[in-house]
């Protein structure tokens, strides 16, 4: 039996995340083969070249990202680091003739954004993608069914969904949030895409927003908020609303409510790890995920395998580049909304009006 087609793939970014990547590419994609890594921190560095598993794949440690995507025989790169340096990784990459699966957002920079996505097209042959997990995971899949194609609400006109983290006491999610664009942008991305799928595209009308510190005063220095809600109107009657937050005592609370002229569908409303129900003296009880990677662990692992089959089928990525430009555009109005207190309008054709703003009435 011949041994199966495989892509050659190298991830960029050693961190929770991208050591996450590396295990799913490893052991859960059957035609992805990891021949790189590469990360600038030495801690990490250190962890990879003295981790037993890739010494034995021989999977090459690098400290130099030009070196790890100038690999001989090197196919598709996974970037899995700060948003501050998504798109010029991304560039590099393209720039290489290496296909690229970038995590969410290509960029918070719109130019940038549009730089990746002009070269992507320059180049029809390399499938490039955002990763925009939530879009692979089956209880978000099985909602999209439900309301695009089985008409099961009718027509659909308002999305409510929210990104809840665990409080985390430690100073990752502080660190973390200084180089990834504010809370809407990193937060509320994945329900704006979510917006996009369900609501088929509609055309943002204003946007507006409000958020306050609770738990990470720190963050003020950056600008930003440990809980926020964001609130879109879109032209033609459609409307979202998101709730998100850095301090769930609980755990990570992800939901999704789309609400149509006969009905609404739900997605996680109440999270929970399992099935498991507790019944004692302190009352019915069930635990929950503590971080996005118990809940969409499956989602990541279904992502990586399409792309890889997109690859080695030379078909379309399951998800298109140019959403990620559009989610980045309602993400990056909902930051500055929050920040200025104004209401950012944008016109029927969704080219955001500059200097229309105004006081938002909430």
């Amino acid at each position: 039996m011949s041994a199966p087609r495989q892509i050659t793939i190298a991830v960029v970014g050693l961190g929770r995340m991208g050591r996450r990547h590396v295990h799913n590419l490893v052991h859960r994609v059957l035609h992805a083969k990891v021949i790189g890594v590469c990360t600038t921190e030495p801690s990490e560095i250190a962890w990879a070249k003295s981790n037993p598993e890739y010494q034995e794949l021989g999977i090459q440690v690098f400290d130099d990202y030009q070196k790890m995507i100038s690999m001989p025989g090197l196919q598709a790169v996974w970037i899995s680091t700060s948003t501050d340096v998504h798109a010029s990784q991304s560039l590099a990459a393209i720039e290489k003739n290496l296909h690229v699966l970038c995590e969410k957002p290509l960029s918070t920079d719109l130019n940038e954004v549009r730089a990746v996505i002009d070269a992507a097209n320059a180049k029809p042959n390399l499938k490039v993608m955002a990763g925009f997990s939530r879009r692979f995971d089956a209880s978000y899949r099985d909602a999209a069914t439900k309301v695009l194609h089985q008409n099961a609400i009718g027509s659909p006109f308002l999305v409510r969904s929210q990104t809840c983290d665990l409080l985390d006491n430690t100073g990752f999610f502080v660190r973390y949030a200084k180089k990834n664009g504010g809370i809407m942008v990193d937060c509320a991305i994945h329900d704006i895409d979510l917006t996009l799928w369900y609501l088929s595209d509609p055309t943002p009308k204003a946007c507006w927003g409000i958020g306050a510190l609770h738990h990470h005063p720190e963050l003020a220095e950056s600008k930003d908020v440990d809980n926020a809600v964001g609130v879109v109107e879109f032209w033609g009657g459609k409307m979202a609303y998101y709730y998100c937050s850095r301090t769930q005592a609980h755990g990570h609370d992800v939901c999704t409510e789309v609400t149509g002229t006969d009905g609404k569908v739900q997605v996680n409303v109440v999270p929970r790890a399992n099935n498991v129900v507790v019944n004692d003296k302190l009352g019915v009880r069930h635990e929950v995920q503590p971080e996005y990677w118990q809940r969409f662990e499956s989602a990541f692992e279904t992502e990586a395998n399409e792309f890889i089959e997109a690859i080695l089928e030379d078909r379309a990525v399951p998800l298109k580049l140019e959403t990620g430009m559009q989610v980045m555009v309602i993400a990056r109005a909902l930051q500055d909304a929050l920040l200025s207190g104004e209401v950012v309008r944008f016109d029927e054709q969704g080219k955001r009006i500059e200097g229309s703003s105004e006081k938002a009435r909430l």
